[in-house]
């Protein structure tokens, strides 16, 4: 199962800074060990405030408590709060590989399909979308889409040009006239596992 876990690290006021160094080199070992174990699948940075200090990363576990062990053990834990958020397939997930080039961004989408709509017409929709995901797949742009807790939610991960590229291609979805979606610009993380492939 793979989990998206927004991990926040708040370090005490007053503590040394050689800690601090010594914690994150830990940190830094201890995501290379979990990245060839195959539990740590990707880290980024979202937008961050001055002082700041947040990452994302998606995980793979069997289940929460393995996840909970695997995030327990990382150094940092003992500064951080970790929202996890599991995800589950979706059926038009490509699952390609990760690649260079372009900035990525991770999109979750809240689709609401008025009332009194045919259910015809959210087929019809809902098969455009699907191929809509293949082309869009096909061209680079979309790399992984999972469904989220809740009523019709998706979370979606995609390379991009840049922000326009992104925003034009989100309008370019099917179902876009009933979506809300949210667009995180991600930085590389200097821990991801991508980073390390040759």
């Amino acid at each position: 199962m793979e989990y998206l876990v927004t991990m926040t690290t708040h370090v005490p006021e007053g503590t040394p800074e050689q800690a601090v160094t010594d914690v994150r080199a830990r940190e830094e070992a201890r995501s290379r060990e979990l990245a060839a174990q195959g539990c740590l699948l990707r880290l980024w940075r979202p937008p961050l405030q001055p002082g700041e200090w947040r990452s994302l990363g998606l995980f793979s576990a069997a289940d929460d408590a393995e996840l909970e062990q695997v995030l327990a053990s990382m150094p940092l834990r003992v500064w951080r709060t970790d929202e996890v958020t599991p995800l589950a397939p979706h059926p038009n997930d490509p699952a390609l590989p990760t690649e260079a080039g372009g900035e990525e961004f991770l999109t979750t989408f809240t689709i609401a399909i008025p009332d009194g709509t045919p259910a015809d017409t959210v087929g019809e929709v809902d098969a455009l979308e699907a191929g809509r995901a293949k082309e869009l797949a096909a061209q680079g742009l979309l790399q992984r889409l999972w469904r989220l807790p809740g009523r019709s939610r998706a979370l979606g991960l995609w390379r991009a040009r840049d922000g326009a590229q992104m925003q034009a291609t989100i309008e370019s979805l099917p179902m876009n006239r009933w979506m809300t979606v949210k667009i995180t610009p991600l930085t590389p993380h200097p821990s991801d596992p991508a980073q390390a492939t040759p």
